[in-house]
């Protein structure tokens, strides 16, 4: 584990197995500096036990940065679950991965992610408290952090628009959305009330269909999308999209969306900052969904001061696109350099 080229001074990675239920997960706590770790968990179907615990170990640093970098008082943790044809998610592995977070005594609090529903997370939080993103605490809606990220990533995109093309609105630009879950979906909406012009992908072609219709989008395919003739680039599916292949292949100018670890490694960004794209980090772009699901779940926030602080996100993004042009270096070096000094104080 210390030699996994995925592994960056974690505090834990604890492993579960439920033989009754057929309970495969790892939980992955990165860091406590700021607070509990906090991040979702992922219900995936793995090729290996290798890529999912490389997945927890990504995605766990991602969330320590994302927190830090949201001012939350949170450290950062992540969970996956491996599922299979022989292990489907089910009530009881649910409950059974609630016996599991529970017993790390609150180092780790979960909620939503891929794979994950809110009535997923509800089973859960029947065995443990250490959950977030349920109806029962939510300051608004039903607890879903999905619009909220959504919302993020749209304010985020205008701020990476205005600074890199000069426009202070959508209208008429063309953006690419890889990827129509929960996150998505919503920021398509929000970016066809704004006028923009819509090319979207995903593996069910009856949501692309829906949002022919419902937005009057362009359907592509899921891997060409991102090669799209485009003012902005929205990956919201899985991570590792960009590497030194797919870089080569952007017609975009900038890359703005949902996706955790949309670099497939450390160096991408450097490419990316190479090839003229602007890269809004994908930690600091998607951070409302925790910024909700944080404050509900430590409780004192109301409506209006989450989004006071999701809108936010596209005045830090701006810091370090300003950072990043004054300095001809790369953004997401600068949002890690950035994050990590912030762990650094917490410690």
């Amino acid at each position: 584990m210390f030699d996994h080229p995925s592994f960056d001074r974690h505090e834990r990675v604890v492993f579960a197995h439920d033989a009754a239920t057929g309970l495969h997960a790892i939980v992955a706590v990165h860091s406590s500096a700021r607070g509990p770790a906090a991040g979702g968990c992922r219900f995936w179907h793995y090729n290996s036990t290798q890529d999912a615990v490389a997945d927890a170990l990504r995605l766990s640093r991602g969330m320590s940065y994302k927190n830090a970098m949201a001012g939350l008082p949170l450290g950062g943790g992540k969970a996956v679950v491996m599922l299979d044809t022989h292990r489907p998610k089910t009530p009881a592995m649910l409950e059974a991965f609630g016996r599991f977070v529970d017993s790390l005594q609150g180092q780790y609090i979960t909620a939503e992610d891929v794979g994950a529903s809110v009535a997923d997370m509800e089973i859960v939080a029947g065995q443990t408290r250490y959950v977030s993103g349920l109806p029962r605490t939510a300051v608004t809606s039903d607890g879903n952090p999905s619009p909220k990220t959504a919302l993020g990533v749209y304010l985020g995109i205008k701020a990476a628009v205005k600074f890199r093309l000069k426009k202070d609105e959508l209208r008429g630009l063309t953006i690419a959305v890889q990827g129509l879950g929960g996150v998505g979906y919503e920021l398509c909406k929000l970016l066809a009330a704004d006028g923009a012009k819509l090319r979207v992908a995903d593996v069910r072609e009856a949501v692309t269909q829906k949002a022919a219709t419902q937005f009057g989008a362009v359907v592509s395919s899921p891997d060409g999308v991102l090669f799209e003739r485009a003012d902005v680039i929205a990956p919201c599916a899985l991570g590792a999209v960009f590497d030194a292949n797919s870089i080569s292949k952007l017609q975009a100018p900038i890359v703005a969306g949902a996706a955790n670890n949309q670099l497939a490694t450390a160096q991408d960004g450097a490419r990316l900052h190479s090839a003229g794209v602007l890269y809004a980090p994908d930690y600091v772009i998607n951070a409302g969904g925790i910024i909700s699901v944080g404050r509900e779940y430590l409780g004192g926030a109301t409506a209006e001061s989450i989004l006071a602080e999701i809108h936010r996100i596209p005045v830090r993004l701006t810091e370090i696109f300003t950072r990043s042009s004054a300095t001809n270096r790369p953004t997401s070096e600068l949002a890690d350099e950035m994050a990590r000094q912030l762990l650094a104080e917490a410690r």
